[in-house]
């Protein structure tokens, strides 16, 4: 017997994005309706449970619920249900403190920044480039000249490829990255690669699938490796990887490092200099701060010796009509008018999380990540959950990527935000991790510093009654 997800699963556009047929969003829409009153109650259910229940550990720390009234999107109901956001390895929420920075900007002195004379734009100029500043803080940086200001960590990634690695990699160079690595991490070498003809090493997975194979990236390493770049911490296995091992052994052979630390600055403590790499870049909205900025940080003497990938106003240093001289790091990556008050925004997510604490964080998301991890894996034999468990060496983040036996991620995903639970499902930019997985796509819950436990166990009861629905449709489990 075919399941229902075979029947009636929402085909994916190479995005990930669903593109179903009006008589298949008609018919789907008609099954799904009749089960919304059940997902509901669960919800309901859940969280009263959860209310009157013994505490579980992560309840013990105060953190989650101190926090949530900082984030006004949070206070909402999404189809008659509280709203449970577990996507935040997508986006993260706002706190106050970062809508009001972003509001002061465009209410108080709003200009453009850099060499305007007048109030407004020595305000604006002096805000942007605290907020430089306090990136730099927050990662440990030794100067803020070594973060240069991008659009998001995708940006940030393709700079370097377009300048260090246009003037550095050669026909026969190897670059080695990883099948676990976000699509941003792979197609900017993978175009550099044509360009050049250098030569692309993927690090496997562990035999268990669980976590990047340290002895196999040794194997790859070799006198023509030039250049590592890898993630920190997986956005699908929640892996952390030992990226001062990494950059150590890098170094021996005489490459460079570059860091994808899009899901380690949110969530625990990171400090450029102990991590041993030459680049790391991250992206603004991931960290509370706004969409459409990010930056790279860079050892300043490994900017200084990068030409300019964009050329335009404020890079420059002197401009004749048949060249130009250019100006030092981090200006001459910064052409254009940037996004100002996204970057103020930035920096007062920065400033927010460095004052509530890394260690704290990272310390309450392990707990909420175990707490996340442990009921899901408890939930049904059928949940097949990837990544290393919460006990591994290294931990692993506050993100689970699964999927339910016979059933779709997809058609998961959306019955969950009927009952106003919201995870993500695709395969999260990393469409070759998920071949080496054997699956097209997988469902992902990820938690963040202002949930709770009463959260979790929402999203838990109402995915075991998404489970049972689905069997009642096809008639047993798994069909």
């Amino acid at each position: 017997m075919r399941t229902f997800s075979q029947t009636q699963s929402l085909p994916c556009s190479t995005s990930g994005r669903q593109t179903p047929t009006i008589q298949m969003r008609n018919t789907y829409r008609s099954v799904v309706k009749s089960h919304i009153g059940s997902l509901r109650r669960a919800a309901a259910t859940a969280t009263d449970l959860a209310s009157t229940a013994p505490a579980p550990s992560p309840s013990q720390l105060p953190l989650g619920a101190a926090l949530r009234p900082q984030f006004p999107i949070l206070d909402q109901e999404v189809n008659g249900r509280p709203l449970v956001y577990l996507d935040n390895a997508a986006t993260s929420q706002k706190p106050r403190a970062v809508l009001d920075a972003v509001a002061e900007c465009y209410n108080r002195y709003n200009a453009n920044v850099h060499r305007g004379v007048h109030a407004l734009s020595a305000q604006a100029t002096q805000q942007y480039e605290d907020a430089r500043s306090k990136v730099a803080t927050l990662i440990n940086a030794p100067s803020s000249r070594e973060v240069v200001i991008t659009r998001n960590a995708t940006e940030a990634i393709n700079l370097v490829a377009n300048t260090w690695g246009a003037q550095n990699i050669k026909q026969g160079d190897e670059i080695i990255l990883s099948v676990a690595e976000h699509h941003a991490n792979l197609v900017p070498w993978q175009l550099l690669a044509a360009r050049t003809g250098a030569v692309l090493r993927h690090v496997r997975l562990t035999p268990d699938r669980t976590q990047l194979d340290m002895d196999h990236f040794r194997q790859l390493l070799s006198p023509r490796t030039r250049l590592v770049s890898l993630v920190h911490v997986s956005n699908v296995l929640g892996c952390v990887l030992d990226a001062a091992y990494v950059s150590e052994a890098a170094r021996a052979v005489g490459a460079r490092v570059l860091l994808d630390c899009c899901q380690s600055v949110p969530h625990m403590p990171v400090d450029v200099g102990a991590l041993g790499a030459d680049w790391i870049v991250a992206s603004s909205h991931k960290f509370c701060g706004p969409s459409g900025v990010g930056f790279l940080w860079g050892r300043y003497e490994v900017l200084e010796s990068m030409q300019p990938w964009m050329g335009g106003g404020e890079m420059i240093q002197d401009v004749f009509l048949d060249h130009s001289t250019y100006a030092p790091p981090p200006a001459r990556f910064e052409a254009g008018t940037p996004a100002i008050a996204e970057t103020i925004g930035m920096g007062a997510a920065a400033d927010w999380l460095r004052n509530l604490g890394m260690d704290r964080v990272h310390a309450y998301e392990q707990e909420i990540g175990s707490y996340l991890y442990e009921r899901l894996v408890a939930a049904s034999p059928r949940v097949k959950v990837y990544g290393p468990p919460p006990d591994a060496p290294r931990g692993r983040a506050s993100l689970v990527a699964f999927n339910v036996e016979g059933l779709h991620a997809t058609d998961v995903s959306t019955l969950l935000d009927y009952a106003g639970v919201a995870v993500r499902s695709g395969h999260h930019c990393a469409q070759p991790l998920h071949r080496e997985l054997g699956v097209p796509a997988s469902a992902r819950a990820s938690a963040y510093i202002y949930n709770s436990a009463a959260e979790v166990d929402a999203f838990v009861e109402a995915l075991k009654d998404t489970i049972g629905f689905f069997d009642e449709v096809h008639g047993g489990e798994g069909g």
